[in-house]
């Protein structure tokens, strides 16, 4: 399994060897200047196995009717996900959870969904292709994920869907940029992914669409720069299994998460201004959270938070 194309977003300055040449599970870092530990990634990768299954053993019933498990199950498995993969969350600002809301993110990286699983008691907006995938399919239909089809004539019928979750309180998240990226910029957001933020209630009116900035900022509490941000994002014809073993070998990572203020479509001039818009946010925030920030909330303040 590859990372999703994403066009030209190899770092500058990086050589990107021929196809032919490259080993297997190569990707652009400082190839070979980093050597994982195959003892720690081997504990860590047993650890959250064994935490799966266990879970899985303890909602065998929600895991195999196909409707998935609660918000509060997938929330407690990415948290522990997060602990035993060594992955530090750093929290800015405040999400949504008293009402419905869209949440927007730029995406560089399955650990995206992670992340954003451990802080929010959410469901993923998803291309259809991922409900195949082996094990992420799975747990994509525990999160309760809604699979898109790029079927035009399939539009209203996932707006539906979407309307439908949301009316149940839902917090919906998507990633407009409809690729992943090397975590180092954001790009355009797909107008035609906000869609759903036209939906209305009679009680709070318009949706409200929270941009959410992601930013892979730190290994073993030191800054990392781009040569070395490839080790945790996937994004290109990267190798899935080689880029897992990898990075559970390293260090502790340090991830930001920016909430940013939640915007409405009718402030915004529609679907395209909304998308420039969220996506501009999110741009901020992943550039000031590479660059460091005075004030941060530590995520275990965070995840204190009851869904």
């Amino acid at each position: 399994m590859s990372a999703p194309d994403m066009g030209n977003g190899v770092p500058t300055g990086v050589t990107v060897p021929p196809a032919a040449e490259r080993r297997p599970g190569w990707f652009p870092a400082l190839d070979g200047h980093l050597k994982p530990s195959r003892l720690l990634g081997g504990l860590r990768a047993t650890g959250i196995v064994l935490w799966t299954v266990w879970m899985t053993f303890l909602n065998i019933r929600s895991a195999l009717n196909g409707r998935g498990m609660s918000p509060a199950t997938t929330m407690k498995w990415h948290r522990n996900v997060l602990r035993l993969a060594g992955i530090d969350v750093t929290v800015t600002g405040q999400p949504v959870r008293d009402r419905p809301v869209m949440v927007v993110a730029n995406h560089a990286s399955y650990l995206d969904i992670i992340t954003l699983g451990a802080l929010l008691p959410c469901s993923f907006v998803s291309k259809s292709e991922v409900r195949h995938w082996p094990v992420f399919g799975w747990l994509a239909v525990q999160q309760r994920t809604i699979f898109i089809e790029r079927d035009p004539r399939k539009a209203a019928h996932h707006l539906g869907e979407m309307k439908a979750r949301l009316e149940q309180g839902a917090c919906l998240v998507l990633f407009p940029e409809g690729t992943s990226t090397d975590g180092g910029r954001v790009l355009p957001f797909k107008s035609s992914l906000f869609q759903a933020a036209s939906i209305e209630f009679p009680e709070t009116g318009e949706i409200e669409v929270q941009p959410v900035s992601i930013a892979y900022s730190r290994l073993d509490g030191m800054p990392m720069g781009r040569a070395l941000r490839p080790y945790y994002t996937w994004y290109g014809d990267m190798d899935l299994a080689p880029h897992l073993i990898d990075w559970l070998g390293l260090g502790s990572l340090g991830i930001d998460v920016v909430f940013h203020e939640p915007v409405r479509l009718s402030e915004s001039g529609g679907r395209k201004g909304l998308a420039a818009r969220t996506q501009a946010a999110c741009a901020q925030g992943v550039e000031s959270a590479l660059r460091g920030r005075p004030e941060a909330v530590e995520t275990r303040a965070a995840l204190s938070v009851d869904p």
